[in-house]
Formats: C-alpha cells, structure tokens, sequence
C-alpha cells in the first residue's frame, strides 16, 4: 500500500523497471521453458501489484474511492491508512492533530499500527471518522463500496454458499467429506492460474445487504465459464476501440437479438457470461478481467426483461471501455436498481444512454410526456429504434417497472439463455 506521494513515485519507478525486465524475457533465452514462464509470472505479478497500489491511492485522494467492507478488524490498519488518504491529510497533517512528531505517523502506519494502544487507535479512528460498525455495511446514501480481501488466508472459506454452489453443479462433495477442501480445489480450478488474483479489488454497488462472499463465488464462476467460451471459440484478443459498439444497436430490434450479441462481443473480445444470482447478493450485470486480461461482461437476468437487459449490457460496456483497462483489476458489480453519485457509476450509464437512445433523438420523442403504447411505437417506427428501448427510458425516469410491460419485453430473455 502506498501512504505519500513520495512512496507513489517510488513506486512507479520500480514498475517501470518490471515492466522493462518483462519486455527484455526472451523464451529462447531459457533452457527450461518452465523457468521463462514461472519468471513472467512473476514479473506480471508484480507490475500488477504496483498498479493496483497507485490506482487505489490515486482514487483515495480525489475521493472516488470509498471504504466500507473488511473482513476482519485485522484489516482496521489499512482502513486508517485509507481514511487518511482519502480525507487529504498527509501523515504530519495527522501527527498535528494528535501532538505528535510525524516520524510517529510513519513509523505507526509502517507498522500497520502495531505499535499503537488501543487508546491512540481509537483516538486515530476519531478524527479520521472511522467507525468499527461501518467497516461491514454499505453505507445508505452511496451504496456503493470496495470489497478486498489482502491474500487468500485472510479468507473465511466457512463463509462461503457452499450448499448453492454444489446443488448448481459447480463443484460435488461426498457427503461424508470435508467441504473447505474440495471449495479449495474448486476455486484453484475455476479461476486458475491467477487463483489469488480471484481475491483483488471490487467495487460494489447495490441496494440491499450483502454476502461478500457469495458474490466472489458468483464472479468465480463467471471466471470458468469465460475461459471455457475461450476455449472453445477462440476468442481474439480485446482491442481498445469502441467505434464498433454502435453495430449492436441494430441487433436491440431483432426477436434473437440477445443471443446474436453473444457473438458480436465474442468478435471483438469480449465475453458475456449469464448466471443467475448466488442468495444475498443482488446484482444485474458485472464487468471484470479474467486472467488474459480479456474483459468479461456477466449478467444475472435478475429481471427478465428486454429494457433490463440491454440497459445493463450497454452499462456495463461502459465500464469495459472507460475504467476497465485503466483501473488495475477493479471489477465493477452492479445492482441496476441503484440510484449512485458515483463517477465511474454516471460514466456508464453516460456510455449506455448515448449508444441506445442519445439525448438528441429522446428529446425528440413524444412518448417523454405522452406515455402509452402507441406513443412509444410510433417514436420507435419514427427513429427506427426498438420499442423497448424507449420503453425502458420511461420505466426507468419514473421509477416504474410495471409500465409498458408487453412493449419492455417482459419475459423475453431468459429464454435465448436456456
């Protein structure tokens, strides 16, 4: 974790010298293949744990980044340092307020506060505003956070929905036999090989409480079914350019529009998995990378429907392109439902909007203020756009999913995924 600007441009210098190492491995250099690919690894490891550490940083300090989950008071060190961070003091702004040097500050967050009494954290925790009941709920009026988790044996595999995911299939368990070791086995093989990677950075946004640990499971799976599709397609590698995004717009008019689009994504790199919702968690649509650096888009299909889903597919192409590649391994999970002030949150709904029904043509539409079925299949014949579309802006702005059923799709999605 980087605490200063100074360690930050430290840090980078070192990345770049990683970055030089791995461009300069050759395979034909090595006489055991083995050791070229164990030593890339590394190298990739490492670079990644470098960006990781500036990103985070970088969002604390412009405030984009909020706390709100750990798994266990063994993480309240780094939710100080992130709250100090996060709130624009550096460590001698905090020595000040405590009357203390700043080597103080140093050496305690160096430390991870080791040295610290409980009196002096609690003290610490009082002026950064840090609440030990608020490290493990969301937070009611952003409802939207980071789930981490600092390496796998912080991990609580109790925790997780085991019986769900066996009566899945993902994985079976004699009835007899320990279940942590074959939950173990499942995850090294579902999200092989950067099984701890599987444990970095998510940002959640949701209405509802949830089970962080069923949501790693689901985004686990999604993981599995991405590299199978790979696999089994051979799906080219994800290019940077979204000119293209515009021809699946066509495909929202088609009645076999759904799974067309499963293609078109394939095409150009990126893979939709759908997968309904573990219990307790309470999403619509995920963006992630899977070990390929390969962008892959998972949907739930909470809510069987046309509107829903070409919503949260397109917003969560937004996140694909606008914060995927830049962010180092945040993944994105989204409760639709969710009204949030968050930046990367309006960015992709920015993206959505201007590829499914841009500003210009909405304003346009008569069925903004004259809500009925006619009005919207004449705007969608008048702008040769498809009537759910325009259906699902109208449900959406008033907040009203019960509006306009038989033109919203109702019930026509689920089935292009049996």
């Amino acid at each position: 974790m980087i605490y200063t600007d100074k360690q930050r441009s430290i840090t980078i210098r070192e990345m770049e010298k990683f970055k030089i190492s791995l461009a300069a491995l050759k395979e034909n250099d090595f006489n055991e293949p083995r050791l070229y690919k164990l030593l890339k690894e590394s190298y990739r490891g490492q670079i990644f744990r470098f960006e990781s550490d500036i990103v985070e940083y970088d969002m604390l300090k412009a405030g984009e980044l909020t706390l709100k989950k750990v798994t266990s008071l063994d993480e309240l060190p780094r939710v100080l340092v992130q709250a100090r961070v996060a709130s624009g003091r550096t460590q001698t702004d905090l020595a000040h307020e405590l009357g203390v040097k700043p080597q103080q500050i140093q050496r305690y967050e160096t430390s991870q506060y080791h040295s610290a009494s409980l009196a002096r954290l609690i003290e610490i925790s009082n002026i950064l505003d840090v609440h030990v009941e608020s490290l493990f709920d969301l937070d009611d009026k952003s409802k939207s956070g980071e789930y981490s988790w600092k390496n796998v044996d912080a991990f609580d595999w109790r925790r997780l929905p085991a019986p769900e995911m066996i009566s899945r299939g993902w994985f079976d368990v004699a009835p007899d036999k320990n279940t942590i070791p074959a939950l173990k086995a499942y995850f090294r093989r579902a999200a092989n090989p950067f099984f701890a990677q599987t444990f970095h950075r998510t940002k959640v946004r949701s209405g509802g409480s949830l089970n962080e640990y069923a949501l790693l499971a689901w985004q686990v799976r999604v993981l599995e079914l991405a590299r199978e599709a790979v696999e089994k397609k051979n799906i080219p590698r994800f290019v940077w350019d979204e000119r293209w995004v515009k021809d699946l717009v066509p495909l929202t008019r088609l009645d076999d529009g759904p799974q067309r689009v499963v293609d078109v994504l394939a095409e150009h790199g990126i893979v939709l998995i759908t997968e309904d919702n573990l219990s307790q968690t309470y999403l619509d649509g995920a963006a992630m990378l899977n070990d390929d650096d390969r962008p892959v888009i998972g949907l739930t299909l909470r809510y069987d429907s046309l509107d829903r889903f070409w919503f949260v597919l397109f917003h969560e192409l937004g996140h694909v392109f606008h914060h995927l590649v830049n962010l180092a391994r945040y993944d994105f999970l989204d409760d639709d439902e969710v009204e949030s002030g968050d930046r990367f949150e309006k960015e992709a709904d920015d993206f959505a909007v201007k590829y499914l029904l841009p500003s210009e043509v909405w304003e346009q539409c008569s069925s903004r203020k004259t809500v009925s079925e006619e009005a919207v299949r004449e705007d969608a014949e008048r702008f040769d756009l498809s009537a759910s579309i325009i259906a699902g802006r109208i449900r959406r702005e008033r907040n009203d999913y019960e509006l306009l059923d038989s033109l919203a799709g109702e019930g026509d999605v689920r089935s292009h995924f049996a």
